[in-house]
């Protein structure tokens, strides 16, 4: 049976403390990339591996680590963990390394991952560490996902374009065209496009919360 605390850390990641939608953190990255499925699903993935490597690591090292240093040695970690994807992105996804281009390094300075590192790798469990940074990355890819959707849907009229660039030629093919004969959105697919769906999507999650908490504080009617 899944234990309280495991249940809070991931409602946080996926929903309660959402890095896309309410702590609002990496929005660079979040913002640029997000102009298809594939180029999100990749980064966001991507993110979460850093994300869990750099936990695990500081989580099993938090009691060695001087607290003078310990930002320089959370930032070293987490760009030793950003070289090992770089370099695999490069090696078996060439294409879509290029497309990603300069985001996959900037792993290494983004907001999220170091602030799970210092607020709750370095002072958890192992274990929660790994689950934090995991919920924690999956929440920034679902949010990267749905916001990819909607600017490649509203900007090309397609979904999963590129897909070939992860898995080969023979992927060209899933490509899913949802609206036939579509001239284009060019401002789906611009970064003001991205500012405009992110801020549809913060506003969804906000009027949902607000509907939830309606529903808890309603009376109940008297018998």
């Amino acid at each position: 049976m899944i234990s309280r605390e495991a249940r809070d850390i991931i409602v946080n990641g996926l929903w309660k403390q959402n890095p896309g939608l309410v702590q609002l953190l990496g929005l660079c990255p979040l913002l640029a990339i997000s102009n298809s499925v594939v180029n999100s699903l990749s980064l966001g993935l991507a993110t979460t591996l850093v994300m869990t490597v750099a936990s695990v690591s500081v989580s099993l090292l938090r009691n060695f680590i001087p607290h003078e240093i310990r930002i320089p040695t959370f930032v070293l970690i987490i760009a030793a963990a950003v070289t090992v994807v770089d370099l695999l992105m490069n090696a078996y996804v060439h294409p879509l390394y290029l497309v990603l281009g300069v985001f996959i390094p900037l792993i290494t300075t983004n907001c999220i991952v170091l602030a799970r590192v210092e607020t709750f790798a370095s002072k958890r469990s192992t274990f929660s560490s790994v689950l934090d940074a995991v919920m924690m990355g999956l929440g920034l890819t679902l949010v990267l996902v749905v916001l990819g959707a909607l600017r490649e849907v509203g900007g090309k009229g397609t979904l999963f374009s590129g897909l070939d660039l992860a898995l080969g030629p023979a992927a060209r093919d899933w490509v899913v065209t949802v609206l036939p004969d579509y001239q284009g959105f060019l401002l789906a697919i611009l970064p003001p496009g991205a500012f405009i769906g992110l801020g549809l999507l913060i506003a969804l999650k906000n009027g949902i919360e607000a509907m939830r908490q309606a529903r808890r504080v309603q009376p109940v009617p008297a018998l």
